[in-house]
């Protein structure tokens, strides 16, 4: 997805078990982030920078939500174990994430196969992508989200 594209609506299944359509996010910027698997390293580390950094997107009228394969227990597992903040989507066929590039091939010691691209997304209030990140590295990462997003204000 390139910036000023209209990224697509959507409908996943939310960490409550609640279908989440993206069309409730018009008129509201947000970030959009695509990780690889639950209670793992970089992403555990990746949600709970999120969170922390909650208050500062929220005080900018943004919120961020994170969405991966894992399934709804998954996710509140998840959640209730790490102390996450974040709203979290479920993507088991990783639909969305092929339509906006945070599916296809990676290479992990020496082996190619395809999964999820470590990708964040800012929407803007108008639906279109004002920020995007593909293929990113967890350190300073959320640090450079929140950047851009104040910029953007």
């Amino acid at each position: 997805m390139d910036i000023g594209e209209r990224f697509p609506d959507y409908v996943l299944t939310d960490d409550e078990g609640k279908e989440f359509d993206s069309k409730a996010m018009a008129g509201r910027r947000y970030v959009l982030y695509f990780y690889p698997k639950d209670n793992t390293g970089g992403c555990t580390t990746e949600a709970k920078e999120f969170t922390a950094a909650l208050p500062a997107f929220e005080g900018m009228g943004m919120t961020v939500i994170g969405v991966s394969r894992d399934s709804t227990k998954s996710h509140q597992n998840f959640k209730e174990k790490q102390g996450l903040g974040i709203k979290l989507l479920t993507d088991p066929d990783h639909a969305l994430m092929e339509k906006v590039g945070a599916w296809g091939l990676k290479t992990n010691y020496g082996k190619t196969f395809e999964g999820v691209k470590r990708s964040t997304f800012i929407i803007g209030a108008d639906g279109n992508v004002e920020a995007a990140w593909i293929n990113v590295k967890v350190a300073g990462h959320v640090a450079k989200v929140l950047d851009k997003a104040k910029s953007l204000q």
